[in-house]
């Protein structure tokens, strides 16, 4: 099979992947191999492949929202056929003993792998996953709008969770890419007020399109204090900006796995009156089971441009300067 490889990490700009022949992987006892249809861009993959993040295998293959179809199984695997369409995401394997599994918070697991981290993802014809963490997708939707909700969907929903924004409360998006307009939808479509605060003049009609009551430049004033915020661009600078918009014992929440430094805080003007600063790491897969039955319930649907999976460094491109709204997705042309 054909698959991207990062060969070297290294700016987007230096096309750091490289495409490679290999084997079709082999399933182990309890995974499920997944033949490709479709792939979310996610900023995480821009994260792996430039080297943001430390290398954990070399020469990875990115890719953790993968929408594909059960292609084999090992002689573990139960409960799924050949044919089956399933969603492969970012969380991989938890060990299931640790103190925090135990608690249900697995996405703290210390032995926790990630699909297209620590094992070979979505850029490519076929990937695994052990079945435990393989997600079954609702009927009636098809490949390229599911393909965001595995990751910049589950992550906005439990980043959503975490600013533990009151009934009808007012909410921030610092940011409004992938993870921010299906979090959106879902806030909104829940009871609340949504203010934007993005750079992208295309992300704000977007924002504005989606209901959102006001869409501004990152570093603007949102126009009423809010009772919660999200962080969705890796920009350490708008900490200090977001906690400041919140109101008296509002709630900021950083939805990303890299952010560049955070400047110093001015305690009385940015923590003062209870605001808290959380971080959000990874998710459990009980968020993803509640969070796609909700984007089923509510409607939510992704915003997507569809790349072939050849131009998956044209993608990343893409993405880092910001040149779509939403979500970029690549559909398997490999075959």
């Amino acid at each position: 099979m054909r698959a991207w490889s990062v060969a070297r990490p290294g700016p987007a700009e230096a096309d750091p992947l490289r495409l490679v022949e290999r084997a079709v992987p082999v399933p182990g006892d309890d995974e499920l191999l997944v033949r490709v249809r479709a792939c979310g861009v996610c900023r995480t993959d821009l994260h792996v492949t430039e080297g943001d993040l430390p290398v954990r295998r070399p020469g990875v293959t990115p890719g953790h929202e993968v929408v594909g179809v059960v292609a084999g199984a090992g002689t573990a695997v139960r409960g799924f056929a050949v044919g089956d369409r399933v969603g492969v995401a970012w969380l991989r394997w938890t060990d299931g003993t640790c103190a925090y599994c135990l608690r249900g918070a697995e996405n703290l697991c210390p032995q926790s792998r990630y699909t297209g981290w620590d094992a070979d993802g979505g850029y490519a014809e076929y990937t695994t996953v052990p079945a435990g963490f393989a997600h079954r997708l609702p009927d009636g939707v098809d490949d390229v709008a599911l393909a965001p909700l595995l990751c910049a969907g589950i992550i906005g929903y439990r980043a959503l969770l975490r600013t533990s924004l009151p009934p009808g409360g007012r909410l921030g998006l610092y940011g409004f890419g992938g993870s921010a307009h299906l979090c959106a939808q879902l806030a909104l479509a829940e009871g609340a007020t949504v203010h934007v605060l993005t750079r992208g003049t295309a992300a704000r009609r977007l924002a504005l399109g989606l209901g959102a009551a006001s869409a501004r430049d990152a570093h603007e004033a949102p126009p009423e204090p809010l009772d919660g915020a999200i962080l969705f661009a890796p920009v350490g600078d708008l900490v200090p900006v977001a906690l400041r918009a919140l109101d008296r014992g509002g709630i900021l929440a950083v939805a990303g796995i890299h952010l560049s430094d955070v400047p110093s805080l001015c305690y009385e003007s940015d923590l003062f009156y209870e605001k808290e600063l959380r971080s959000v790491t990874s998710n459990t897969r009980a968020d993803a089971r509640e969070f796609l039955a909700k984007a089923a319930l509510h409607g939510v649907r992704a915003t997507t441009h569809v790349y072939p999976l050849s131009q998956a460094p044209r993608a990343l491109r893409d993405l880092k300067a910001g040149r779509f709204d939403g979500a970029a997705v690549l559909v398997n042309d490999l075959s």
